[in-house]
């Protein structure tokens, strides 16, 4: 394996210093030229320690999202880390943007958390919310932070202590 590097996904013309640059825009600072919505990315197996992408998962056309944060998960290295920023769903900066398609809370990443409920509906490649997040800015954005994981862990309505049999009966929601 080569040296580890650290992915700025969708960087724009504002890559973070030390990082490689990612975006389907051949601007300043981009390394890789590269729509983030075409699989595989030209980036091995294992290669990012870690990624960041700020502002770019509410460009990401909804029906690529899991593709899109598979495709993250095949390049870090197990244990290696995520951190998010994007405009609160329903919020003025998520609105105020004609591109803005996806809009994600802090619930969305339950399905990709495999210790959540929400993950068995999809079963995408598991990750795991580090703890305190998502964190909801006072400014309408989400910061999620996750880490790619590699061992599996099975949860199942009984290991939350949900009985569907008596929410069912009793016209609770199973949230």
């Amino acid at each position: 394996m080569g040296e580890l590097i650290r992915l700025d996904i969708g960087c724009g013309g504002n890559k973070q210093p030390g990082f490689i640059g990612l975006d389907k825009r051949q601007l300043p600072g981009v390394d890789i030229v590269h729509d983030v919505e075409v699989f595989p990315w030209p980036l091995d197996d294992e290669s990012v320690a870690l990624a960041i992408s700020s502002h770019l998962i509410e460009h990401i056309k909804p029906w690529l999202s899991i593709d899109f944060m598979n495709e993250i998960w095949r390049v870090l290295i197990p244990g290696g880390t995520l951190a998010l920023a994007l405009p609160y769903a329903g919020s003025p900066g998520y609105w105020q943007d004609p591109t803005h398609c996806n809009g994600c809370t802090e619930v969305t990443f339950q399905y990709f958390d495999r210790r959540q409920f929400l993950y068995s509906i999809y079963k995408p490649s598991p990750w795991e919310i580090k703890d305190g997040f998502p964190v909801w800015q006072v400014n309408g954005n989400l910061e999620v932070i996750m880490e790619k994981v590699t061992d599996t862990v099975s949860v199942g309505l009984a290991d939350l202590g949900i009985s569907v049999g008596d929410s069912v009966q009793t016209g609770e929601a199973i949230s």
